[in-house]
């Protein structure tokens, strides 16, 4: 079996298996979901929703997270690890989306991966689960299972993503 026979099968499978896929990160708008994919770097979706429902009810517009104190921030998203950085990136992600795009979490790889804390795998998060338009999420587990069935060699994420969009369609 060739490579695009593979991941033919492969995709096959996993419509059948999972046909309605979605994020697990809760969320009620493309911003609280750009937040809590920031948050979820290097954290769990779970400790992620554990999280949000407590930080959104304290602030959930652009506007809310600009003004906060960054300690505020910190305090209520501590429990996700590396909650300094992150903090910080959350904020000045909000006060660019209100200097750029008038609060609206923009639909480009561009202009998403130009904010911010926003990396390629948290704008394909973002444009995918809020705005349906398809795009190549590569995380540490779907680099791996990449390498082991032999779609790439690389180790890259970006790099895999690029070896990826050329085989699986959108």
């Amino acid at each position: 079996m060739n490579r695009k026979e593979r991941i033919t099968t492969i995709l096959s499978r996993l419509k059948e298996t999972y046909p309605h896929v979605k994020t697990q990160l809760d969320h009620a708008s493309p911003f609280e979901l750009l937040v809590a994919t920031i948050l979820s770097a290097q954290c769990t979706d779970k400790q992620v929703n554990k999280v949000t429902p407590v930080l959104f009810n304290a602030m959930n517009t652009p506007e809310a997270f600009a003004k906060a104190p960054l300690s505020k921030i910190e305090k209520l998203i501590h429990s996700t690890g590396f909650y300094h950085n992150k903090a910080k990136n959350i904020k000045s992600c909000a006060q660019a989306l209100l200097e750029k795009y008038d609060g609206v979490v923009p639909q480009t790889l561009k202009e998403l991966t130009g904010l911010p804390g926003v990396g390629r795998k948290t704008a394909n998060v973002v444009l995918g689960a809020a705005f349906d338009i398809p795009g190549m999420v590569v995380d540490t587990h779907v680099l791996r299972i990449s390498q082991k069935l032999g779609f790439t060699k690389h180790t890259d994420a970006v790099k895999v993503e690029m070896d990826l969009m050329k085989i699986v369609p959108e």
